[in-house]
């Protein structure tokens, strides 16, 4: 399917009768969700929630969680939390491999690296400028002569 036809799974399409009737729940069940802050619509003017797929596939899994797996609703939020953190971190470390694989193999070598991924070549001896965001990371490894 051409990129231009394809849907965003982000995408709020689905009113609430629908979402539930998708997720297996009930309508009430999805607004308590919503209170808890498990599962976070997007709403229209008229404050109506509608519904990503990406929602829906969330609402099958808090499901999951709670009757297969026996799991609590304040158990399942801190793991969705903890699943966003992962995903989150890992966006940042393919972020900042994307950047690597653009520098040369000496601006590789030594490097400092923000709280916000961005990455600085820095020569031997060199420190990173503070800013005022915070501390930098400076990784150094030394290379193997014959």
């Amino acid at each position: 399917m051409p990129s231009s036809h394809r849907l965003d799974d982000r995408a709020p399409v689905f009113v609430i009768s629908v979402a539930a009737e998708l997720s297996g729940m009930h309508p009430q069940t999805l607004r308590q969700y919503d209170r808890l802050g498990l599962v976070i619509p997007q709403r229209t003017r008229g404050r109506g929630r509608r519904y990503s797929t990406r929602d829906i596939a969330r609402l099958r899994e808090i499901q999951a969680l709670s009757q297969e797996d026996g799991i609590n609703l304040a158990g399942i939020k801190r793991i969705l939390e903890l699943q966003d953190e992962v995903t989150a971190l890992e966006d940042q470390l393919s972020r900042v491999r994307d950047t690597l694989e653009t520098m040369t193999p000496a601006q590789r070598r030594v490097f400092s690296a923000d709280r916000d991924g961005e990455i600085s070549a820095l020569r031997r001896g060199e420190r990173p400028r503070r800013r005022s965001s915070g501390n930098a990371l400076v990784v150094w490894r030394p290379t193997r002569r014959s």
